[in-house]
């Protein structure tokens, strides 16, 4: 048998870390199963090579028994990978594992992840057999799937529930069988960080040749406490973690690849151990699987969320503006993210306001500034997130209320079979001139859009789009966000109707009404130089006459 320590190294590592946490990415497969985060063939590949890139050590990429498209979307992830093991779930059945062996058939590094109940209740009532008939499961269909790949894990469901005693025999039958990998789920989510860390150390202790194997954690959030679980487990000897990005899963969900890795990586000197995630690739990989299943990401969600690099207390951004490490204890950097965000709310106070004004190329003195702050705070009162374009407008003393110049006349759009659809848009200026057009698109939102860009000369690229009910039945306001990129600035609008895409129409109205206006700004501005010099030829002139 392999030293556990050779498996999945680093392909650019000559030596393996001694003390390395494997990272067992469940995504496609626990994550994938959940209501809501279904993927395709073609998503799921995408997310593979997402998750090669990240660094995971071991991808599951789907149970090949449960239907033929989950069977050829493993096959396809297993001949696509280079470096990451590629592993195939089975229950402890003949045709489940020759199933995994000939989904896993092309892959470079395969593993076969066995699984069994093992807790009393699963036993009597899921299984219907004795502590006998699951040993002899167990080892039976690990000696089988030990001939069909590279490495065979053998999980006991719900071990967290299960006889401590009784699973320690039967992961000693696992290991002298030729599993390499021992995992003790906790399948429910019930345990707490104390209990697990108890049951690894019984089980390094208890478990026969555990010194030859790899004992691994797989903790579900039913009580919000598996990643708390899933690292107490990693400091009670597991070196390998199950989990998934943005913590997806059955019911609550797994344990968060982002948090736990980032936990490692930021209390390193506490743990001891170290993975191979370029951390660099959560937040693309983490925008990647919202993308690919429709679910965003909540904005509180630790290191992935929007607001996980986001300050918007004045005493926080002060603190930030002074020295970073008073508020942050990683760089938004190191996972993935651009940079630190100082929001701009009701809470900000005027060190930040001014920060950010500069950024923009505003330097007002300290009256102008005590103005645009007291502005800033009645505007940020009604509860809004302010954003560039509407500080913009403070500093240059318009109206962020304003919404002109361009309004919604008449909007109509038609869906054609194939997917394909029509908008038609009658657009009034606020000089009293109309403008209608038309367009084709990829749907009746896509469409939309597309008229308004040629009715308004305004091209937008999309850089995100949002949709959310504000209330519920079929009555309900849609609310749209939409994020596009103009002259190579980002630009926020939003807009709210019963019917989403006029809920979209209004929002990209107000991204269109923003452009135009700060383009009128910046033609006054770019006037004032030629006034000042028509004003010093002026001067000159007038000293000529004099002499």
């Amino acid at each position: 048998m392999k030293n556990p320590d050779q498996y999945n190294a680093p392909a650019s590592d000559d030596d393996v870390v001694a003390e390395r946490v494997r990272i067992f990415d469940t995504t496609l497969r626990d994550g994938e199963q959940a209501p809501g985060f279904s993927m395709d063939r073609r998503a799921k590949l995408r997310m593979a090579q997402q998750l090669e890139a990240l660094g995971v050590d071991i991808l599951e990429a789907g149970f090949p028994q449960a239907s033929p498209d989950d069977f050829a979307a493993v096959a396809e992830i297993a001949g696509a990978l280079r470096s990451t093991t590629v592993c195939a779930l089975a229950r402890c059945q003949d045709g489940d594992v020759d199933s995994a062996a000939r989904a896993l058939k092309a892959a470079r590094h395969s593993r076969i992840h066995l699984f069994l109940s093992t807790s009393p209740l699963h036993r009597e009532h899921k299984l219907g057999m004795s502590k006998a008939q699951v040993l002899d499961t167990a080892v039976r269909a690990i000696e089988r799937a030990r001939g069909f790949c590279d490495e065979v894990e053998f999980s006991a469901e719900d071990a967290l529930r299960t006889e401590p005693e009784f699973l320690a025999e039967v992961f000693s039958a696992a290991v002298a069988a030729g599993a390499t990998t021992l995992n003790a789920p906790d399948t429910v989510g019930y345990t707490t960080p104390t209990e697990i860390v108890e049951l690894f150390r019984y089980l390094r202790q208890h478990v026969r040749d555990a010194d030859k194997v790899i004992f691994s954690s797989h903790c579900h959030d039913d009580l919000g406490m598996a990643v708390a679980n899933s690292l107490a487990a990693v400091s009670a000897g597991a070196r390998q973690v199950e989990c998934t990005i943005n913590g997806i899963g059955e019911r609550a969900g797994n344990a968060a690849l982002e948090e736990v890795v980032m936990a490692l990586k930021v209390r390193a000197p506490h743990f001891g151990v170290d993975t191979r995630i370029d951390t660099r690739q959560l937040y693309p990989a983490s925008r990647l699987l919202t993308e690919l299943t429709g679910q965003a990401v909540p904005r509180n969600k630790a290191i992935v969320g929007a607001n996980a690099f986001a300050h918007e207390s004045g005493i926080h951004q002060h603190g930030m503006l002074k020295h970073r490490g008073t508020y942050e204890i990683m760089r938004p950097q190191d996972v993935g993210i651009a940079a630190t965000s100082l929001v701009m709310g009701k809470h900000s106070g005027r060190a930040a306001l001014r920060q950010r004004l500069q950024a923009l190329g505003y330097t007002p003195d300290d009256a102008a500034l005590d103005d645009i702050f007291t502005r800033f705070k009645t505007l940020a009162d009604h509860g809004r997130e302010l954003h560039d374009e509407d500080l913009e407008a403070l500093a240059l003393g318009h109206d962020p209320h304003a919404t002109g110049p361009w309004r919604i006349v008449q909007l109509h759009t038609s869906s054609h079979l194939g997917g394909s659809a029509s908008a038609s848009v009658k657009l009034a200026h606020d000089d009293g001139h109309e403008i209608g057009e038309a367009a084709i698109g990829d749907g009746p939102v896509d469409a939309v859009l597309r008229a308004i860009e040629r009715a308004t000369g305004t091209p937008l690229e999309l850089t995100r789009f949002q949709i959310d009910a504000m209330g519920e039945g079929g009555d309900a306001q849609g609310h749209a966000q939409l994020s596009a990129r103009h002259a190579a600035r980002d630009w926020r609008g939003h807009g709210s109707s019963t019917d989403i895409v006029e809920a979209t129409a209004l929002a990209a109205l107000v991204i269109v009404n923003r452009i135009a206006r700060q383009s009128a700004s910046d033609q006054q501005i770019n006037k004032r130089p030629s006034m000042a010099a028509r004003a010093l030829a002026h001067g000159r002139a007038h000293k000529e006459t004099t002499a």
